[in-house]
């Protein structure tokens, strides 16, 4: 089986992500490139440029980085490889997933060449899947969801089972100011979770809600 060019670049963008490396050298195909142009367009990198290095070419990347009063620091950018060459994932423009409620990106390969969901979608063509990217850019706030919900179950390690008001399951933990001031949680009693719209099937339990309270 030949070598995953597209898995290649996703690892290499990952794990310099990760050591937090400003810059990246990967190699300079023609796939690579369409798709590292979506990445600059998009905003998920910086900059990129061609670097020639004994007659072969490479790309460049400078990945994206802010800044806060501690310092610099970089958020996870994360890319996800789906279609292989030992499984092809293909979809219909109508059923591309939409990553994070479009807060993300999928990357297909099709009939007029590499192009998000969305452009496939205003095109109306499918094609082959090749791989999610979505993560938290430059000036972008994470945003977060409060909702209610009930204590089923008390798990190991402060982990608790919720059920939302809107009858999802969802695990839910305590932190902050709730396990400083040892305030206890048992099946039953009525809670306020906050959830990152990132990840859906856990959150933070921020409030215990008291009878008068529900009452009110």
């Amino acid at each position: 089986m030949g070598r995953d060019t597209i898995a290649d670049i996703i690892t290499s963008i990952r794990n310099a992500d990760m050591d937090k490396k400003i810059t990246v050298r990967i190699a300079s195909p023609n796939i690579t490139e369409n798709i590292v142009k979506i990445l600059l367009r998009e905003g998920f990198i910086e900059n990129v440029r061609k670097h020639q290095e004994s007659n072969k070419y490479f790309l460049v990347l400078t990945l994206r980085h802010r800044r806060n009063r501690k310092g610099t620091y970089r958020t996870i950018l994360n890319l996800k490889r789906i279609s292989r060459p030992g499984l092809r994932i293909y979809s219909n423009y109508q059923r591309i997933p939409r990553i994070l409620g479009g807060m993300g990106i999928v990357i297909l390969s099709t009939s007029r060449g590499i192009m998000t969901d969305r452009e496939a979608r205003l095109e109306r063509i499918g094609g082959e899947i090749l791989c999610y990217i979505w993560g938290v850019l430059p000036g972008m706030k994470e945003q977060k969801w409060i909702h209610e919900g009930l204590i089923t179950e008390s798990l190991p390690n402060g982990m608790f089972r919720v059920r939302l008001d809107n009858e999802n399951m969802i695990l839910g933990y305590v932190s902050g100011k709730i396990r400083r001031s040892f305030i206890r949680i048992l099946p039953g009693d009525r809670v306020k979770i906050e959830v990152s719209r990132y990840d859906s099937t856990k959150g933070r339990i921020i409030y215990r809600i008291r009878n008068k309270d529900s009452n009110n």
